[in-house]
């Protein structure tokens, strides 16, 4: 793949493993690989992330083709499929890695994400105020192998059935223009 053809977002909005899941779904969505970024320590371990003092976030990156999606339609799954009231937190998931973060890449980026954020605000889209944070990225840093395409490789676990499985569907029936065929 010619990564130079792609745009690159990054997001972090609670697990990954839920992340990863959906974003791989939409078509022009080349690659998704879940990681860590806003954080203070080089190279995080998940068990380094998951005590919350590294400060970084559980994130994602994308590589999309900008041809086929864009941006702002990104940024509409991102804010569709979490809660983005929430002070670092996505359901049972509790702690700083869970937050609600863009990371920008570009000028664009940045403010096209401020304009959301605001917009959503303005028009009270969530009935309470959205906290998602829109930050420079920093280093993205990958998630260990076992991580990586988590929902595909591990469906048969409790949480990728109980948890992802259902996100997943909810996600392909609202975004029905968005699903790769």
């Amino acid at each position: 793949m010619d990564l130079n053809k792609y745009e690159t977002a990054i997001f972090a909005n609670g697990c990954f493993w839920c992340s990863e899941a959906i974003f791989q779904k939409i078509n022009g969505v080349k690659e998704v690989k879940p990681g860590y970024i806003g954080g203070k320590t080089e190279n995080p371990t998940y068990e380094d992330v998951c005590t919350g003092l590294t400060d970084h976030a559980e994130g994602i990156e994308i590589i999309f083709d900008n041809k086929l999606l864009s941006y702002q339609e990104l940024l509409e799954v991102f804010f569709a499929t979490h809660d983005p009231t929430t002070l670092n937190r996505q359901g049972n998931d509790v702690g700083t890695q869970y937050r609600s973060e863009i990371f920008y890449m570009t000028k664009d980026q940045k403010e096209q994400a401020e304009l959301f954020v605001k917009t959503l605000n303005q028009e009270n889209i969530f009935e309470k105020r959205v906290v998602t944070k829109v930050t420079e990225a920093s280093t993205f840093y990958f998630a260990e192998n076992y991580h990586q395409n988590y929902f595909n490789n591990n469906p048969e676990k409790s949480y990728c059935a109980m948890v992802i499985s259902p996100k997943v569907k909810k996600f392909e029936k609202f975004f029905q223009e968005y699903v790769t065929k």
